[in-house]
């Protein structure tokens, strides 16, 4: 397998150094054309047909600096992603949490994947819900991580980089398409951070699962989001995976649940059905989710009591 690391470091003290007016192309050629097939696949414009349309920078400016604040105003955030040890890291991460698979007789279709740390915008409330970190690794072969890098969001990298490369192995196995529902994603999401804490321990557990007590998950996520496992379109789904605060940052209706409701209830539900069924975490990864969804329909009725 070959993993490649795209220096994002590199590519933003180019876009520091070169004129205003030419920062936004520059940005656009270097960090973002890379991932063209990612943006294909998802059938995101690479450029917009008018200047103010949707494209990839729309995407990147939801949660990442924009170009034109990619100023020497950043260089003490870009001095912490700019080492070679920590690149050197990323890439040991990604090949040991690929190994996990491989050395478990599994197959991956995909033998290239491309890696690369996008500096997060501080003001980005999106961002903040998250406490300065995320990733995106749902098509195979990409994998980006989003940080405001601190202490805190450094420590968590590498099982932040792990949840991602679940993702991007369940859906080389997992057809993406349009019957895809929230069954499917509450699973996901499941199954990424039960693989993250399984490799880095839960004390690095992301706050999309910790910020959940007990009580919010039996007594609120659980009973609506068992209602609504069969809903289908990410519109739709959106509200009950990620909660009203970011539903109501992207102009959705709102689903009664709190931020990553769906998130935590899956972590949960696959860590049950983990315990339950004896299944590793590296087997279930690749499992239809009405498989294992089918297994834990107690699950929904019981009182999960946190250990995290």
């Amino acid at each position: 397998m070959n993993i490649n690391l795209l220096r994002s470091d590199k590519i933003y003290k180019k876009v520091i150094a070169c004129p205003q007016e030419e920062k936004k192309e520059l940005y656009r050629q270097e960090m973002l054309a890379p991932y063209m097939r990612k943006w294909e696949i998802q059938q995101i414009p690479f450029r917009a047909k008018e200047e103010s349309g949707f494209d990839v920078m729309t995407i990147n400016n939801m949660a990442h600096l924009s170009p034109e604040m990619i100023t020497p105003e950043i260089e003490p955030d870009l001095k912490l992603i700019s080492s070679d040890t920590l690149w050197d890291e990323l890439k040991q991460t990604m090949e040991h949490c690929l190994n996990q698979f491989t050395q478990h007789g599994i197959h991956l279709p995909v033998s290239d994947y491309l890696i690369t740390i996008l500096l997060g915008n501080p003001d980005s409330e999106i961002l903040q819900l998250s406490e300065g970190y995320s990733g995106e690794g749902g098509i195979p072969g990409y994998i980006f991580c989003s940080l405001i890098p601190n202490e805190y969001t450094l420590k968590r990298l590498k099982p932040a980089l792990a949840h991602e490369c679940n993702h991007n192995v369940r859906y080389q196995f997992i057809e993406w398409n349009e019957k895809i529902n929230l069954g499917e994603l509450i699973v996901s999401e499941g199954l990424a951070e039960n693989f993250a804490t399984a490799l880095y321990g839960e004390d690095l557990i992301g706050p999309w699962v910790s910020k959940t007590d007990a009580n919010t998950l039996n007594h609120i996520i659980k009973p609506i989001l068992r209602e609504y496992i069969e809903v289908t379109g990410l519109q739709q789904i959106m509200p009950y995976l990620y909660g009203d605060e970011v539903a109501r940052l992207q102009g959705l209706p709102v689903a009664g649940v709190p931020h990553s409701a769906g998130y935590a209830c899956g972590y949960h539900l696959v860590k049950y059905y983990l315990q339950k069924t004896g299944k590793t975490i590296v087997e279930a990864t690749i499992l239809p989710a009405e498989e294992i969804l089918s297994e834990v329909e107690e699950y929904w009725n019981e009182e999960t009591v946190l250990h995290c």
